[in-house]
């Protein structure tokens, strides 16, 4: 029995990791309603709108959808529709977009210089269609910090919840998780809310009981067809100023190409409340703050780039929530879960938890046809992913054909079991990004600077204590093996190829350094155009008239246990504002949206 646990616990090393693979779009069927959406190769070569938004993502469509309720707004987005990616809709295929590595993939994958694989959306949509699902709100700490007034943006998250949030039912994993965060001392249990509260709780999800993926391109039902073009596969190469000597510049337009590499320009209509506004996530906003002339002037001028405004602090703060796992293989059949628990400890970390018996593998041949090239491993794919059997660097033909056999071979039992994972809240560390080049389609350099600063590294040594005592609770007992001791475990999971970090022998004995060495992303990066830093209050870019940043990349910090909802009601709640601002000056009043 003993020497048969060894072997299931080899086959488990290939298997685990492939949870990361159900971080993936399914999105439900729509968009057949969205007359307001067409490719951008249909655009005129100029254009003009009230509102310019550059990015159709988890911000970028709830501000377009509120937005065009009184004015004509342009919605920029560079990817595809969600609703016509067969992959994106069918939570069986979800493997399939992550290992595609083509120019048109929802997922564009990059490495940081930290060594750390992540991914960034490439997908009206956005970031909802590359994630977990977990939908939960920040905490009124949080909120008030950034000088949100609560009842607007209670008002906010309820509009976004109306069509995405739904209550998960836990099958006997996640359960069981919860009950063992419970026995670790992570309490009040707080059942199922929306709210952030310390203890042990059942989040929302934007899966619905069909197992369907709402993402914000959903919202964009709420918009005034009227009043947006939306323009998908539109790549945006810079913003356009005018630039006249003692005033500040003012953001006029944007030149962006098609899928044919035809130009297009789009400007503002005459009006001084008219604005650009970038929602193009914490990669892309700063990137194309740069290639528009607004940054560090050396850095922009090493490139060539014409510059419009000094701005030093464009692309400093990027910070990512560093996550670190331990795979728990189990005796006992597991459902196929995504997140739904998640334990909010006083010790500065969140733990959280995924499950499945079949976690990338997808026989698409018929008749059970299970050889390698009809099996999908996803995230665990030996040819593309954060968690491959191949190292990205030995990532050869040959390898890549070699394990992908190897893996074919597999008994499904040997993917059986569960993920529980810790992330840290903030970050306290920060780092930097930069152009790699003038090209807006590729990926600039970013360093996260993981576990730079030691709150962060004792904040996820104490996460990982928590996720040992779970792993021991009496609640957890029919998930483990008895002869799978926590050291065995921490072994197991730091055998991952999970990045391109160096390895150490002390892995097992020193969670400072299996913190450091198996540190994964949650996709939970943030910061390139913070508050008081690149913009102010209201989002406008300091220095420059006509301009905003509605997204992620403001945050100094990540919104509670999750961003997704947060980031979402920011689009809305912004819009409101915007809106009922303007319809004040403008002497009609403020109205409800």
């Amino acid at each position: 029995m003993a020497s048969g646990m060894d072997a299931a616990g080899a086959l488990a090393i290939f298997a685990a990791t492939s949870f990361f693979a159900m971080l993936t779009c399914v999105q439900t069927a729509g968009g057949d309603n969205y007359t307001f959406m067409k490719d951008a190769v249909q655009a005129p070569p100029v254009s003009y709108y009230d509102y310019i938004i550059v990015g159709g993502g988890t911000a970028g469509c709830p501000l377009a959808a509120t937005l065009s309720q009184r004015f004509r707004v342009l919605l920029l987005e560079r990817g595809g529709s969600p609703y016509d990616d067969e992959r994106i809709g069918n939570m069986t295929r979800f493997a399939d977009t992550l290992s595609d590595t083509s120019p048109s993939s929802p997922a564009q994958r990059f490495v940081s210089e930290d060594g750390v694989v992540n991914s960034r959306p490439r997908v009206l949509g956005g970031g909802s269609c590359i994630n977990a699902g977990f939908y939960t709100r920040a905490s009124d700490e949080y909120l008030r910090g950034l000088g949100w007034d609560l009842e607007a943006t209670t008002a906010a998250y309820r509009w976004v919840e109306d069509v995405v949030a739904f209550q998960p039912e836990l099958g006997p994993w996640q359960s069981a998780l919860e009950r063992g965060l419970l026995e670790a001392g992570i309490a009040p249990q707080n059942g199922f809310t929306f709210d952030h509260l310390a203890g042990t709780k059942v989040g929302g999800s934007i899966f619905d009981a069909e197992g369907r993926r709402h993402t914000a391109a959903d919202l964009l039902r709420y918009a005034r067809a009227d009043g947006l073009d939306l323009l998908l596969r539109a790549r945006v190469a810079k913003i356009l100023f005018n630039v006249r000597a003692g005033r500040r510049p003012v953001a006029r337009g944007v030149v962006f190409h098609d899928s044919e590499g035809q130009m297009h320009k789009a400007y503002l209509n005459n009006g001084g409340g008219n604005e650009i506004i970038l929602s193009a996530g914490a990669m892309g906003s700063p990137q194309l703050l740069m290639l528009s002339g607004v940054g560090p002037a050396e850095h922009l001028r090493s490139f060539g780039i014409t510059l419009v405004l000094n701005q030093s602090a464009v692309g400093q703060g990027m910070s990512d929530n560093p996550m670190n796992a331990i795979y728990v293989p189990s005796p006992s059949p597991v459902e196929v879960s995504l997140i739904q628990v998640v334990g909010i400890t006083d010790v500065g970390s969140y733990i959280e938890g995924a499950s499945g018996a079949n976690w990338g593998i997808r026989r698409s041949g018929s008749g059970g046809d299970s050889d390698s090239h009809h099996r999908n491993f996803g995230m665990f794919s030996p040819q593309t992913g954060q968690l491959a059997t191949v190292p990205p660097k030995q990532r050869t033909p040959e390898a890549i054909a070699r394990a992908a056999e190897a893996m074919s071979q597999l008994d499904d039992t040997a993917f059986r079991g569960g993920f529980i994972l810790e992330k840290i809240l903030g970050p306290l560390s920060t780092g930097h990004l930069e152009l790699r080049n003038r090209n807006p389609d590729d990926n600039p350099s970013v360093t996260f600077n993981y576990f730079a600063h030691p709150e962060d590294l004792r904040r996820c040594v104490a996460g990982v204590a928590v996720i040992e005592r779970v792993i021991q609770s009496k609640a957890f007992v029919n998930f483990t093996y008895p002869y799978f001791s926590v050291e065995a475990l921490l072994n197991m999971t730091a055998g991952f190829p999970v990045n391109l970090r160096p390895r150490h022998d002390n892995d097992s004995t020193s969670l400072e350094q299996f913190c450091k060495d198996t540190v994964m992303t949650i996709w939970h990066y943030h910061g390139g155009c913070q508050v008081n830093r690149v913009v102010d209050t209201e989002y406008r870019v300091i220095g420059v008239d006509a301009l905003r940043v509605i997204d992620g990349s403001t945050f100094n910090a990540s919104p509670g246990t999750n961003p997704q909802a947060t980031v979402m009601m920011l689009g809305r709640y912004m819009g409101v504002k915007i809106q009922n601002e303007r319809l004040g000056a403008e002497g009609l009043g403020r109205r409800n949206l």
